[in-house]
């Protein structure tokens, strides 16, 4: 099926899930802006002790984990506010969280949206000490074309570099069920990228440059839209290029529930949010 399928059966269940996903206490600080074009902000969600010291004005001595996440949507749909169940769920876990906007189709195309990711990783790590987290834990994690930004924007140097960051500067990436590895040119997608560029060119996993943090690479079982070769062939370069990876399969996911479970009135639906919450407390705690 084409990525662009993705809209209707991914993005159609969000406003159910932000419906139903208590905000727990936690706070949030919407609309920050990380560059100067339209949709280059971001939200950041807090835990609920940081949220309420804030309020009140208290010393904070904490210094939290961040996790950066980046929406999918085919790179021409969806938006921070939709996925606010996201920061929602991971703020209760403990982490400060940045939902992030970024450009898209048709006006932008690759590479615009991952130089955006780019530059919202970047805005996190040199920001994170004043929204009370530690620098040096920032993950960066995304699904469907998200986990493609998150992905590349890390993968390859080239994209953090004009920030004065390193991928190393990055604690590790998950990617969920992300295309890193198909041919756009055979898909509705192809409206990406460049008319004349090739999956060799686009592709993270034909463009990993530098030394590179820890990968989670998590894809779902009954995936329709991106199929799990993108992530062994990804999973395939990254330990070619020497870079740790876990990869893991969400049973009875699909690329729909496999993030929408993420929030914590649905974590029956399947053990997605129990899968990443671990890992990030293995990784950043």
């Amino acid at each position: 099926m084409a990525l662009a399928t993705q809209s209707a059966q991914a993005l159609s269940p969000l406003g159910f899930v932000n419906g139903i996903t208590s905000s727990g206490g936690v706070g949030v600080s919407k609309d920050i802006l990380y560059g100067d074009e339209p949709l280059q902000d971001l939200d950041i969600y807090y835990p609920k002790p940081l949220a309420q010291a804030m309020k009140a004005q208290s010393a904070i001595n904490n210094d939290y984990p961040m996790v950066v996440f980046v929406h999918g949507g085919s790179w021409e749909s969806g938006n921070k506010d939709q996925y606010a169940f996201v920061g929602q769920s991971l703020a209760q876990a403990g982490y400060v969280t940045a939902v992030i906007n970024y450009r898209k189709v048709p006006e932008h195309i690759y590479p615009d949206y991952v130089n955006d990711t780019a530059q919202a990783i970047a805005w996190s790590i040199e920001n994170a000490a004043s929204l009370h987290s530690d620098p040096s834990r920032v993950a960066v994690m995304g699904h469907s074309a998200g986990a493609f930004n998150a992905v590349a924007a890390v993968a390859n140097e080239d994209f953090l570099a004009p920030y004065g960051i390193k991928p190393t500067d990055v604690a590790t990436v998950i990617g969920i069920a992300g295309p890193y590895s198909y041919d756009f040119r055979k898909f509705n997608s192809a409206s990406a990228f460049p008319s004349d560029a090739t999956p060799d060119q686009v592709m993270p996993d034909r463009q990993i440059k530098g030394a590179q943090p820890p990968y989670l690479l998590l894809t779902a079982e009954k995936d329709k839209v991106v199929h799990p070769t993108n992530a062994l062939k990804m999973t395939q370069a990254l330990k070619e290029a020497g870079v740790t990876v876990q990869t893991g399969e969400i049973e009875g996911a699909g690329h729909a529930t496999i993030i929408g479970a993420i929030a914590p009135p649905l974590r029956w639906v399947n053990d997605v949010r129990a899968q990443v919450v671990t890992y990030l407390d293995t990784m950043l705690k």
